[in-house]
């Protein structure tokens, strides 16, 4: 079947040749052939007629994510060679058949060619997220392709895509298994630390694996002191914490049911009973202790997903941090953090900033953080780079 042609205005083509994988609508000059539905695939021309790529078609400004820079077919065997080309790099990593830890992300998205596809594995189940049309169309393809690479050491694969796909996608996704089963949950180990994970239930796909080499930094500073870890989900920073000696660790989250798996996570901690954990608003948790810490986590949610309410964000980033800075003591550490990619490490750097100013400390920079190398950025694609974080020394 011969697919829609896509063409650009002239002088729009610089970006895919530098193999940017996003077309916008307003670069699109015209097209050849049906109107592609969403989620088909399109091939993508310069106003010269040169081929510059393929991707899937959606409605929106990004008008095509590109899956391929070169002319192909994208049956199984593209996707299945997909797959692989991820778990080799994984592999690479260290993390395929680590003993130590066997939770960690198999694919995502642009770091690895296939925009809009997550996969992570927890164990032996692989949890399938779509985040367009296109890549639902063919998660049965990229399930196949698991099977065959993982073969017996692969119980499960689960798609998660309901939540995920866009709000008015012409499908009526409901998550399940795509092969396999695995009620209940499991318990995944993480460089020696272990966490029941819930991808039915849970947020994202159940737990949030970017933060690994973060929570392992985390573990150098907390040995006898007293941790308070904010928007602890479920207790990843926690867990880490109590299996490093802390003193004592209070882990906070405004979601009953997310205080429900952390304290269930505190139990599999080699020091349940230092911990205690709190169902409340952060904001309001922090303006109403008069404690003072030793180390604290900031790792909220993203404040913002689009550039109309960045402000608004920047001035929570602001509050929040300048409250923390206030909390904590004289030679405290502080961990904090933005999963907000409408907001990148230079203005992240700069609303800390102001924060210290605002909180009147001395502050050192002893870290800067982002998402871990399973968690990909290509060079060619930086929007790939979500998640930074400081490590602050506060005097």
């Amino acid at each position: 079947m011969s697919l829609t042609k896509l063409y650009l205005a002239a002088g729009k083509e610089h970006s895919l040749k530098r193999f940017h994988p996003w077309v916008f609508s307003g670069a699109i000059k015209k097209l050849e052939g049906p109107d592609p539905e969403e989620g088909d695939t399109v091939e993508v021309y310069s106003n010269r007629h040169e081929f510059l790529g393929m991707g899937h078609w959606a409605p929106g400004s990004i008008a095509v994510r590109i899956i391929s820079f070169e002319q192909t077919e994208a049956d199984y065997t593209f996707w299945k060679n997909k797959i692989q080309q991820a778990y080799d790099y994984r592999s690479r990593l260290g993390l395929t058949e680590n003993p130590h830890t066997d939770v960690y992300r198999l694919v995502y998205a642009e770091g690895d060619g296939v925009p809009g596809l997550i996969v992570d594995v927890y164990k032996d189940v692989a949890v399938v997220q779509t985040h367009s049309v296109g890549m639902y169309r063919v998660r049965e393809h990229v399930a196949k392709a698991l099977q065959e690479i993982y073969g017996s050491r692969l119980r499960a694969v689960y798609d998660k895509s309901a939540e995920s796909l866009p709000a008015k996608a012409p499908v009526e996704a409901v998550n399940g298994y795509l092969f396999g089963e695995s009620a209940g949950g499991v318990v995944v180990t993480e460089y020696e630390n272990q966490f029941f994970v819930d991808w039915e239930g849970g947020q994202k796909t159940g737990f949030f694996i970017d933060q690994r080499e973060n929570r392992d930094l985390l573990a150098r500073y907390v040995k006898d002191k007293s941790v308070l870890n904010t928007f602890c989900y479920t207790g990843g920073f926690s867990v880490y914490a109590l299996n490093a000696g802390a003193r004592e660790v209070h882990s906070v989250d405004v979601s009953k049911k997310a205080i429900e798996i952390t304290e269930k996570n505190a139990g599999l901690s080699q020091a349940p009973d230092r911990h205690e954990a709190y169902a409340v608003d952060t904001f309001e948790f922090l303006k109403g202790k008069e404690e003072l810490y030793d180390v604290i986590i900031l790792d909220p949610p993203a404040f913002a997903k689009s550039q109309k309410v960045r402000h608004n964000a920047l001035m929570g980033y602001k509050r929040l941090n300048a409250e923390a800075m206030k909390k904590i003591k004289p030679g405290g550490i502080l961990f904090t953090f933005s999963c907000s990619q409408v907001v990148d490490k230079y203005l992240f750097n700069n609303t800390v900033m102001a924060a210290a100013i605002e909180a009147g400390r001395t502050i050192k920079i002893m870290h800067h953080l982002s998402q871990p190398a399973d968690h990909p950025i290509s060079i060619f694609h930086p929007e790939g780079e979500y998640l930074k974080g400081l490590v602050l020394f506060v005097e």
